[in-house]
C-alpha cells in the first residue's frame, strides 16, 4: 500500500495506459481524481475502481486539459475539495499519423495542445497545490509525464507527435529544477509501442506488428499494465532520489 493517504490526479484516464495506471495506484491505497473529456469512460474506470474497495477511491473530473479555463476549474475543485495534490499523472495524448507535406497547421496545433501544452497547463495549475502542500507536511510528491518513444526517435509520419513529446521530456527537466526546492520529483516514462485504443488500428495491419516484434528486442508489444507499473514506481518514494529522468519502457526498440 504504497500509496495510502495520497491523492493523486490522472488526465486521460479513461482508458489505455490513464485507466490502468488508476486502476494501480488505487489497488495500493491511493484516492485516484480521474480527468479526461468523455465522462462515460472515466465513469467506466471510476467503477471498476470502486467495485474492487470498501469505500470509493475514484472520482470524475470532466475536462479538457488544453483549455485553461477548464484546467483552472480543476485546480480550484481539488483545492475545494481536497485541499491538497501529492501526485500528478500527466497523461493525456494522442495523435494520427500525417506525413509534413500533408499536415495542417491545426492538425500541427491539436497534437501540441494535447501532447504538450496540457502538461504545461495542467502542471502550473496543480503544481501550485502541491507546492503549497509541501511547505505543510513532509509528503511524497510526483510528477509523472507520459512521454513516447517518439520522442527519443522520430517517425516520418509523426513529426507533430514526434515534436511534441520531445518537448515533454525537455519541460519535465525543466519542472524538475523549479519544484526541487519544494521536495516535489518530475520525470517521465516513455512508452514504446503498446496496445492501446489509440494504437488499436494499426496493431490490426499484421506487417506492423510483425515489423514491431523484429525490431524489438523483447518481440512483442507491451501492456498499459507494464507502463502502469513504470508510472507507479516513479510516483513512489522509491524513487526519492530521481528527478529529472526519463524512463524508457519500450521493449528494448531503441537498442536494436
Amino acid at each position: 500500500m504504497r500509496f495510502s493517504q495520497t491523492i493523486v490526479l490522472i488526465t486521460g484516464a479513461g482508458s489505455g495506459i490513464g485507466k490502468a495506471t488508476a486502476l494501480r495506484l488505487a489497488s495500493e491505497g491511493a484516492k485516484v481524481i480521474l480527468v479526461g473529456r468523455t465522462k462515460a469512460k472515466l465513469e467506466e474506470t471510476a467503477f471498476e475502481i470502486n467495485q474492487r474497495s470498501k469505500i470509493p477511491m475514484a472520482e470524475i473530473f470532466t475536462a479538457d486539459v488544453t483549455d485553461v479555463e477548464d484546467v483552472s476549474e480543476l485546480a480550484e475543485y481539488v483545492k475545494q475539495h481536497y485541499g491538497d495534490l501529492h501526485i500528478l499523472v500527466n497523461n493525456a495524448g494522442g495523435s494520427k499519423n500525417t506525413r509534413i507535406l500533408q499536415l495542417s497547421e491545426k492538425e500541427w496545433d491539436d497534437s501540441q495542445n494535447v501532447n504538450l501544452k496540457s502538461v504545461f497547463l495542467v502542471s502550473k495549475a496543480l503544481g501550485k497545490i502541491m507546492i503549497e502542500g509541501a511547505k505543510r507536511e513532509d509528503h511524497n510528491r510526483a510528477i509523472v509525464n507520459v512521454a513516447s518513444l517518439s520522442g527519443h526517435q522520430a517517425g516520418a509520419e509523426i513529426p507533430h507527435y514526434s515534436a511534441a513529446k520531445a518537448g515533454v521530456i525537455n519541460l519535465t527537466r525543466s519542472l524538475a529544477l523549479e519544484f526541487s526546492p519544494y521536495g516535489i520529483r518530475v520525470n517521465s516514462v516513455s512508452p514504446g509501442f503498446v496496445e492501446t485504443p489509440l494504437t488499436e488500428l494499426g496493431l490490426q495491419n499484421e506487417g506492423f506488428v510483425r515489423a514491431i516484434q523484429r525490431n524489438t528486442a523483447l518481440k512483442r508489444v507491451g501492456t498499459p499494465e507494464e507502463i502502469a507499473n513504470v508510472i507507479a514506481f516513479a510516483a513512489s518514494s522509491e524513487a526519492s532520489y530521481m528527478t529529472g529522468s526519463d524512463l524508457l519502457v519500450d521493449g528494448g526498440w531503441l537498442i536494436k
